[in-house]
């Protein structure tokens, strides 16, 4: 069991490589090899044990970045999500004993992978296969079958792999075949590209304001970081006056971009109304607002210079113990540093895309960038673009920003529509519906960044599909082990009675005397 362990963690840390920072997505399907040999074989109730290792040696890896909040924060996370990891092992015995296992297994991992990133409290999507491949062929694959099923390509890559590797004689040549048949499948899109339908362009500008300090707390002067976001946009007026930038149609601010609450705060809702009337195109402002006396909303507010403010998305995806606390009364008398948040952040619903000067916008707070739902259901219901306004400050000296930005870029793919990003001190940038990035700003500067960007009308296969191809996955697992099911107990059944082999030779006649 000592060897499985071993090469079981070092699995789990190889795989973390395939992400930001190093961003090597190759090890991919050698990674998800190497798990499922290092549980098959074993029992159900030892699968777990290499499959935990595998799963501490990835999530502690690429999660490190939590440590910004503390060390008990990223240790709970990264060993919470390890453990959906060790399930899997379990479940991998028994899914490898059908002679269709590879396929089983690999419907597993994606299942998984679903269940993880929408349970408990929301759920945890870091570390997704297929976020790993923004710069890879695979990713021309996404706005047909999403990220789910990108995943579920690049886990069948290793589970093929892994049948390669422990096939013998006719069996392998097929293994081997199927293996090259996927690659040559996953290069389809590389020459069937999907094609939005253009809706006209807009002009759009994204402001990054910096943070204060060391530029890792929002809150060490919060209303700084509110007039940054002015400073910068009444300069980026004076440009457009002088005639050296265009003028935009509107202006993206970043979450956060005030901390207070700018309807009860005058000096804050002037702040907008000034940076509102000297660019005189609405604001997208990123705002916390009030909502009595227990609770916050994270919001996305169209500021109007004429109107004020009107439409609004508030963040669907809060933070649970960051921005706010499932089951308070127990996890506050537990963990009493989690009585630092006073009020818990609510949970938006909004379907709808934002209207923005006659446009159709989807937005995203945050981590929102890294759920399929709410981007899904805006861009069903018509958006033509995507906007994410973020605050990374808490991550900025880690690996998070680039990680999330590279999230970004896939939503951007997935969905065939630019997307503008609006960061407090980073990223901030402009991404084409191909995934690249036609400008972005360095971290900890003010920018103003302006781009026209296109409008797309359609709608992707992978959006259409939405939340089913999580479904299929999970039902494909279910048919897997009630299939493997059978196989495994009358295995375990014939071990379980079969004499042990007699001792044989010399030793065998010395070992049977000493009895």
């Amino acid at each position: 069991m000592l060897p499985r362990i071993l090469v079981a963690a070092l699995g789990g840390v190889a795989l973390s490589l395939a992400f930001e920072p190093v961003a090597l997505p190759t090890v991919i399907p050698f990674c998800i090899a190497a798990f499922v040999l290092c549980c098959r074989g074993l029992r159900l109730r030892t699968g777990w044990i290499p499959a935990l290792a595998f799963g501490i040696g990835f999530q502690w890896v690429h999660l490190f970045w939590m440590r910004a909040v503390g060390p008990d924060a990223w240790l709970a996370l990264a060993t919470a999500e390890a453990l959906f990891i060790a399930l899997l092992g379990s479940l991998v015995t028994v899914l490898t004993r059908h002679r269709w296992w590879p396929l089983w297994t690999a419907a597993a991992w994606t299942a998984i992978e679903v269940w993880r990133s929408g349970w408990p409290f929301s759920g945890m999507p870091w570390g997704r296969l297929a976020f790993a491949t923004a710069d890879t062929f695979v990713a021309d694959a996404l706005p047909w079958i999403g990220s789910v099923g990108v995943s579920f390509v690049l886990a069948l890559s290793g589970t093929l792999l892994a049948w390669l590797l422990v096939a013998r004689g006719r069996e392998r040549r097929i293994a081997a075949g199927t293996l090259a048949g996927l690659v040559a499948a996953s290069l389809v899109p590389m020459a069937v590209s999907w094609q939005g339908d253009s809706a006209g362009t807009a002009t759009v500008a994204a402001i990054q304001g910096d943070v204060p300090g060391a530029g890792d707390d929002i809150l060490y002067d919060y209303r700084q970081v509110t007039q940054n976001q002015i400073d910068v946009t009444t300069r980026l007026a004076q440009d457009v006056a002088a005639g050296r930038e265009p003028r935009p149609d509107f202006v993206v601010w970043p979450e956060n971009s005030t901390a207070i609450d700018p309807f009860r705060d005058r000096q804050t809702n002037a702040g907008i109304l000034a940076a509102s009337d000297a660019i005189g195109v609405p604001i997208l402002v990123g705002a916390i607002v009030d909502a009595g006396p227990e609770h916050v909303l994270n919001q996305g507010i169209v500021w109007d210079p004429v109107t004020g403010a009107g439409d609004r998305y508030t963040k669907r995806h809060p933070v649970p113990f960051g921005e706010y606390i499932p089951a308070r009364k127990f996890f506050t008398r537990q963990f009493g540093r989690l009585a630092e948040i006073p009020r818990d952040m609510l949970s938006g619903t909004r379907e709808e895309p934002l209207r923005i000067a006659g446009f159709e916008v989807a937005d995203s707070i945050c981590f929102d960038v890294a759920y399929d739902d709410g981007i899904y259901a805006q861009v069903s219901r018509g958006a033509e673009m995507l906007t994410v306004q973020t605050s990374n400050a808490t991550f900025i000296h880690t690996d998070q920003i680039d990680q999330q930005f590279a999230i970004t870029r896939l939503r951007a793919i997935e969905t065939g529509r630019w997307l503008v990003v609006a960061s407090t001190n980073g990223v901030t940038g402009v991404i084409a519906p191909d995934g690249t990035v036609v400008t972005s700003a360095e971290p900890r500067t003010q920018a103003a960044l302006v781009e026209q960007v296109g409008l797309v009308s359609s709608v992707t296969p992978a959006v259409r599909i939405g939340p089913w191809s999580g479904r299929l996955f999970a039902a494909l697992t279910v048919v897997g082990l009630a299939f493997a099911w059978v196989p495994y107990r009358r295995s375990r059944a014939r071990r379980d009675v079969e004499p042990a082999p007699q001792p044989t030779g010399v030793a065998g006649a010395e070992e049977s005397r000493s009895e």
